[in-house]
């Protein structure tokens, strides 16, 4: 099946990600009817021109009515989201290692990489090259905001994208973070530049270091160009993240010894969004950063989480406890298989 989709998506690149979106405007009729247009673009967090596209699409299909108090689906319209549900299944079918991983993981999908990224350049650039295909594949026409956080993983995913990717969709990229303090090529805001560049997208830089203290933060947030910054993340409709290591992200963060020996002491296996979590996903400590915040992942609808190797698979395990249902993950072997083995 995966080979079948693969030659059809040569000749309907957008395949999946039209199927993937009417389906969704479906259900989320079926699940709110009537419903206007307005309510149906704040459930889904799209524009309202995108969807007034598309439901007028379905609706010339006899698939939707439309009156005073807003749309629902016809009786065709029941009977196509029912037998879509079905079809959908089949083409996005993952294999039984990747189904597993997505259930015991409590995400919607799970693409799984041959290899251990954190032993193979190679293997971190195909999560680059699959995390890149799974965003053409999931995302429908209109327009994003897309935010990006750090780290190789997504730089990997940067170096992969191409102006294809804009087909019928509009991008603007935005760092979901301040700066680490390390390599510029895993920065967000580099990596989010780079995006912008590969696929002819337009850009929103954000150069504020990540581990200021919380009197700066409030200070600069009244900066105009942050502020501005800050109003494109709260617009973002994509997010494009990964999940670390909590260990080497204390180092990457340049952590002070007592916060690090603190942090050990409550074990803490993984980070993201500036929060540590232990096994359980229960968050042990919260730093005061520029950014998203980990409770703003739920309310993005599509929401792409890249994290490969073996030394993520607990942090991964730990952050599914707290991701959202409709979470979408890239991984390879190193992860799964220590992950599935428990």
């Amino acid at each position: 099946m995966k080979d079948t989709i693969s030659v059809l998506q040569n000749i309907i690149p957008d395949m999946l990600a039209v199927l993937n979106s009417r389906y969704r405007i479906l259900e989320v009729i079926s699940l709110h009817q009537p419903i206007g247009r307005r309510a149906l673009s704040e459930v889904m967090n799209l524009s309202e021109r995108t969807l007034r596209t598309e439901t007028s699409f379905l609706r010339s299909q006899g698939l939707l009515f439309s009156s005073k108090s807003g749309m629902s689906l016809t009786s065709k319209g029941k009977q196509v989201f029912n037998q879509m549900e079905g079809i959908l299944e089949r083409l996005m079918k993952m294999d039984l290692k990747e189904e597993t991983l997505a259930k015991k993981l409590n995400i919607q999908f799970c693409r799984i990489v041959p290899g251990d990224s954190d032993l193979s350049l190679s293997v971190l650039n195909e999560l680059g090259i699959q995390a890149a295909r799974m965003f053409n594949e999931l995302l429908p026409e209109g327009e994003f905001v897309v935010a990006v956080t750090g780290g190789s993983s997504l730089a990997a995913m940067a170096e992969n994208m191409t102006f294809e990717l804009s087909d019928n969709r509009h991008f603007t990229f935005v760092p979901a973070r301040g700066g680490l303090g390390d390599l510029m090529s895993i920065q967000a805001n580099s990596i989010s530049d780079l995006m912008a560049q590969k696929t002819g997208g337009a850009n929103t830089a954000l150069f504020v270091p990540d581990n200021l203290s919380e009197a700066v933060l409030n200070l600069l947030k009244d900066e105009p160009t942050i502020r501005h910054t800050l109003d494109m993340m709260k617009q973002a409709n994509c997010l494009l993240y990964s999940v670390g290591n909590a260990k080497i992200m204390m180092e990457r963060r340049k952590l002070a010894d007592d916060l690090k020996n603190e942090l050990i002491a409550k074990q803490a296996v993984g980070e993201a969004f500036g929060c540590y979590f232990d096994k359980q996903g229960k968050i042990v400590h919260r730093l005061s950063r520029f950014g998203l915040q980990i409770e703003d992942v739920a309310r993005i609808p599509y929401a792409i989480a890249i994290a490969g190797g073996s030394s993520k698979s607990n942090a991964i395990k730990a952050f599914s406890h707290i991701a959202p249902d409709h979470t979408w993950l890239v991984t390879d072997e190193g992860a799964a298989n220590l992950i599935l083995k428990g």
